[in-house]
C-alpha cells in the first residue's frame, strides 16, 4: 500500500469513523475469501463498512482517485470465489445495510438494502400475507444483495423462478462513485435496454448494488404435499426426474439427496433420516384441493415406474418441514467430514440420469468422494467432491475431477454454473462455453462501466 493509499484510509476513517473501517489481521484473514474452497485470494488492505448509499458512493470515489481495487461482499457464503479479495483491494462489506425499507401490499414490491437476509425478508413480508419464492438452500445465511450478485436460485426455482425473475428494480453505485436508480416498480416496464437484468447475475464486476426493489407473490393458495421416493441409485433417481419433466408435470421442488448427503446429515443433526437408501427423490406439489393431490399421485406412480421404492405421500408440515431441513443441511454437513469442493452445473432436464452416471464414472476413475445434491427438477446438479484435509494427493484428484465434471456437462449441451456463479473456480468452464467473441462482449461492457477495472477485477468472465 502507498503512503498516500494509507493516507486516503485514514480519511476515510474519519469520515465513516474508525470501527467501520477495519485493519487488524484477524478481521482481515476472515473477510479475505467466501466459501468456495481453494479458490484463490489475498489479504486486504482494510475491509470496509458500509451503512448508505451516499457512504459506497464515497468509498468508490476514493477508490477510483487511489486507484485501489473494490471487492463487494454480503454474508461470505459463496461458493466460487466471487467475494475473494484480490491484490491492492479493499473489501465493501454491506452488512450494515440490513433492513427492509418498504412493503408494498397494493402494488406487491418491496424495497429491501442489500444486507438483509433472504430468510428475513421472507419472514417481513409474511406479515403482509405476501411471499418472496427465491429460497436458496443458504436462505438463513445469504443476503439478497448476495442473491442478485449471483443470481441465486434454489430449492422452488423449477416452478417459481430465479433472482432474476423477482427483481424490479435496483439502486446502484457505479465505479466512479455516482449513483444511478435501474427498473420500475410498475408491473410492466419495457424502457430501454434491461439494466436490471444485466446488474443481476454480474458479480459485483458492473457496480455495487445498495437497494433492492422485488416483486411479490400472495403467500395464500398454496397447499404443500411431499413425494417421498427411495432409489436402489442415482441414475434411477435421475430415470425419475426425467419421467416427471417428460409427463409436463412441474413440481413446485424437486430436490435428490444420495447416501453420503443422508448420513452426514443425520450423523450431525440426528433427524431421524433412513439409514441403507442410496437416493432420495423428494418432491413438492402446491397446487390445491383435488388438482394437487391428482399431480402429487401421478409422481408417485412416476417415481414408482422409475424404481423408487417406499413411495409415499406426506402431508403434515413438520414432516415436510424436517426433510426439506434434510436438504438444506446437507452442505454444512458434508463440510464436516473435510473440505468441500462444490459443483454448479445445470444439465437439460433429460441428461440428468447421465450426468449422473458420469458423474459417479469421474468418482471411480479419480479415486475421490463424490456426494451428489441437486435441485433436480431443473437439472441444477451440485456434486460434492470431499478431500481430507492436507492430503494433497486427494486435493489434486479432486480438482482432475471438478474439470472432468464441467467437460462432461458441457458435452451434454449443460452450463457450468446453474446459480452459485463464475467467480473464480469456473472461469475456465466459462470461456469453453461462451466462447471468445462473447467474452469479447462481456469485457466490452465491462470496459464501458467500469474503464479502470475498479470492481472485483478477475471475476465472472
Amino acid at each position: 500500500m502507498t503512503d498516500s493509499a494509507a493516507a486516503d484510509l485514514t480519511g476515510l476513517e474519519t469520515a465513516l469513523g474508525a470501527d467501520r473501517v477495519l485493519r487488524d489481521p484477524g478481521t482481515l484473514a476472515r473477510y479475505s475469501h467466501d466459501d468456495a474452497e481453494w479458490a484463490d485470494f489475498a489479504t486486504p488492505l482494510a475491509v470496509v463498512l458500509a451503512r448508505t448509499t451516499d457512504e459506497v458512493a464515497a468509498i468508490l470515489r476514493w477508490a477510483d482517485g487511489a486507484g485501489v481495487r473494490i471487492v463487494p461482499r454480503g454474508a461470505g457464503t459463496g461458493l466460487s470465489g466471487a467475494a475473494n479479495a484480490v491484490a491492492n483491494s479493499v473489501v465493501l462489506s454491506l452488512e450494515l445495510m440490513d433492513r427492509v425499507l418498504e412493503v408494498n401490499v397494493d402494488e406487491r414490491y418491496a424495497v429491501t438494502q442489500p444486507g438483509v437476509v433472504n430468510d428475513a425478508l421472507r419472514a417481513a413480508v409474511a406479515e403482509y400475507g405476501l411471499w418472496y419464492p427465491p429460497d436458496p438452500a443458504s436462505s438463513s445465511i445469504s443476503t439478497i444483495g448476495g442473491n442478485v450478485a449471483t443470481n441465486a436460485g434454489g430449492i422452488c426455482c423449477v416452478k417459481y423462478g430465479v433472482t432474476r425473475d423477482y427483481v424490479l428494480g435496483l439502486t446502484v453505485v457505479l465505479a466512479d462513485g455516482s449513483v444511478v436508480e435501474l427498473g420500475r416498480r410498475t408491473a410492466k416496464g419495457v424502457a430501454g435496454y434491461d439494466l436490471v437484468g444485466l446488474m443481476v447475475g454480474s458479480e459485483g464486476t458492473l457496480g455495487v448494488v445498495t437497494s433492492v426493489t422485488v416483486k411479490l407473490l400472495p403467500l395464500a393458495g398454496r397447499t404443500e404435499r411431499a413425494v417421498i421416493g427411495y432409489f436402489p441409485s442415482l441414475v434411477a433417481a435421475g430415470d425419475a426426474v426425467a419421467a416427471v419433466s417428460r409427463a409436463g408435470i412441474l413440481p413446485a421442488a424437486l430436490e435428490l439427496l444420495d447416501e453420503t448427503c443422508l448420513r452426514a446429515v443425520d450423523d450431525w443433526m440426528h433427524l431421524g433420516l433412513p439409514s441403507g437408501v442410496d437416493t432420495l427423490l423428494l418432491a413438492r406439489v402446491d397446487e390445491p384441493g383435488a388438482a394437487g393431490d391428482r399431480i402429487a399421485a401421478e409422481v408417485g406412480e412416476l417415481f414408482a415406474a422409475a424404481g423408487g421404492a417406499d413411495v409415499e405421500i406426506a402431508t403434515d408440515p413438520d414432516e415436510i418441514d424436517r426433510l426439506f431441513q434434510a436438504r438444506r443441511l446437507a452442505y454444512p454437513a458434508l463440510e464436516r467430514l473435510g473440505p468441500v469442493l462444490t459443483e454448479d452445473i445445470c444439465v437439460p432436464r433429460g441428461a440428468v440420469p447421465e450426468m449422473l452416471r458420469r458423474i459417479q464414472a469421474t468418482a471411480a476413475a479419480n479415486d475421490v468422494t463424490i456426494a451428489n445434491i441437486a435441485h433436480a427438477g431443473d437439472g441444477n446438479l451440485h456434486p460434492l467432491i470431499i478431500a481430507p484435509e492436507g492430503d494433497l494427493s486427494a486435493k489434486a484428484r479432486a480438482k482432475t475431477a471438478f474439470d472432468a465434471i464441467v467437460d462432461d456437462c458441457l458435452a451434454l449441451g449443460g452450463t457450468v454454473t446453474g446459480e452459485h456463479g463464475v467467480g473464480l473456480l469456473k472461469l475456465p468452464g466459462l470461456r469453453e462455453e461462451l466462447g471468445d467473441r462473447v467474452v469479447a462482449m462481456h469485457r466490452a461492457v465491462k470496459a464501458a462501466l467500469d474503464p479502470a477495472g475498479t470492481l472485483n477485477p478477475g471475476k465472472a468472465f
